[in-house]
């Protein structure tokens, strides 16, 4: 099958696209025909061996995707060839085909265009799991997204307000800052502009966030535990900026505060009922029309290298797809 191939950890312009072994489907795993895949940020890392994770090389990225299932392992029951599913991968999906274990799959409402849906679980999972489960976010609370304009920043203005917050968004451009506004942010932060401690401020009346969600990481997460309430909520998402914070203990302290830690992919792994529920809640709400996901760009398959160097840019604004064609 074609695939992009990374053989050694390194810049993203060493992949190749090429023909790698095709999968088979194992015990208790589902072989999908990819139509389209999600490129996220944390793609960029793993090939350059610069994430959490490093798969045995070669091997082919990609972490999420949607398709058709072409075959099904040993003792998996409640899928059929031909389904229409998404999928959190791991790796793998940047290819034609791509064997994922069948707790990491899900199948996808009618009336949902697969080719969006390809980009719907990591950034969509990663939001709602943050709110619901980490952050146990309430109607009313103001929620301040940080790097909103981003894959995963997008997601969580728009399930915030979904969920009742009041929503605060935090971003480096005005373009930005007006697509966060249209997926249903209340206040808006300039911080490239504007000072964002003072912007808080003003927003909360000298009170503070309940919660912060913080996909960025660097000064800005400095800042985002200052500007907690009591008994405010710090989300750790990720580290786009590149740099990891180190955050003041006693800040929490004075606070009653809390840092948390956010890893959705591992979530799925160790509680896949718990998240198999919230992403069924996702794609419900997906097919009734309540979620609009945002689409950046689209590239081929063998244009995946040219995806990732628009990851690296800085300046993505909502998600970044590889298709095969049209999607069904």
């Amino acid at each position: 099958m074609k695939a992009m191939i990374c053989g050694t950890f390194a810049p993203v312009e060493a992949l190749a696209y090429g023909d790698f072994p095709a999968p088979q489907a194992g015990p208790g795993e589902l072989l999908i025909d990819v139509a389209a895949a999600g490129v996220n940020y944390p793609d960029v890392l793993i090939v350059q061996g610069k994430y959490q994770t490093k798969p045995p090389l070669p091997f082919v990225p990609g972490s999420e995707a949607a398709g058709h299932i072409a075959a099904i392992g040993e003792g998996v029951e409640g899928f059929a060839v031909g389904d229409r599913v998404i999928a959190f991968t791991g790796s793998g999906a940047f290819a034609e085909q791509v064997r994922v274990p069948a707790s990491q799959v899900w199948p996808v409402p009618e009336g949902v265009d697969l080719e969006v849906a390809a980009g719907i679980a990591i950034t969509y999972g990663t939001s709602y799991h943050a709110l619901k489960d980490r952050a146990a976010l309430q109607v009313g609370e103001t929620l301040l997204v940080l790097g909103a304009g981003g894959g995963v920043g997008l997601t969580a203005v728009e399930l915030g307000k979904h969920m009742g917050a009041r929503v605060i968004a935090a971003a480096s451009s005005t373009e930005k800052l007006a697509l966060a506004k249209a997926q249903g942010a209340d206040e808006l932060i300039d911080y490239a502009r504007e000072d964002l401690r003072e912007r808080i401020k003003e927003l909360t009346g000298g009170k503070g966030v309940d919660v912060v969600y913080d996909p960025v990481g660097g000064a800005s997460s400095i800042v985002g535990v200052r500007s907690l309430a009591w008994g405010g909520r710090h989300l750790v998402i990720g580290f786009a900026g590149g740099e990891i914070p180190a955050i003041p203990a006693n800040l929490l302290l004075l606070k009653s505060a809390a840092a948390v830690g956010v890893l959705w992919g591992n979530s799925v792994r160790a509680d896949p009922v718990r998240q198999g529920a919230n992403m069924r809640q996702i794609l419900d709400w997906l097919a009734q029309g309540a979620l609009r996901p945002v689409i950046d760009a689209r590239f081929a398959l063998s244009d995946a290298v040219a995806a990732l160097q628009h990851l690296e840019k800085r300046q993505v604004k909502g998600k970044v797809l590889l298709t095969r064609g049209p999607a069904s």
